[in-house]
């Protein structure tokens, strides 16, 4: 398992994305992402100086259409059909913050 990652770090990282893990999952999880960890460790121990840099290993090309502006829905006609509006713009419950 990686030092660099402990139980403590496994719960705080929960607690952001919002997940209720046990105790067995939250050692599984840890030890799983340690091995990660220390796998993304050992790739990163390989010289690659060697090796030229890519982004996309296959030849692909952007297939790319010319931009048309086609008639669209009325924003006012949009926003009397959402649930809340305000200021011309959707409105949406907070989730930052609000101690859930």
């Amino acid at each position: 398992m990686s030092d660099r990652l402990t139980n403590d770090v496994v719960v705080k990282v929960a607690h952001l994305a919002r997940l209720d893990l046990t105790p067995t999952e939250i050692e599984r999880a840890t030890e799983q992402l340690g091995d990660m960890l220390d796998h993304f460790a050992d790739i990163d121990a390989l010289d690659l100086s060697a090796v030229a840099p890519m982004n996309q290993p296959l030849p692909f090309v952007n297939v790319m259409r010319d931009d048309v502006v086609q008639p669209c829905l009325d924003r006012d006609e949009v926003l009397d059909a959402a649930p809340e509006a305000e200021d011309g713009r959707f409105r949406v419950p907070p989730i930052i913050g609000s101690g859930a």
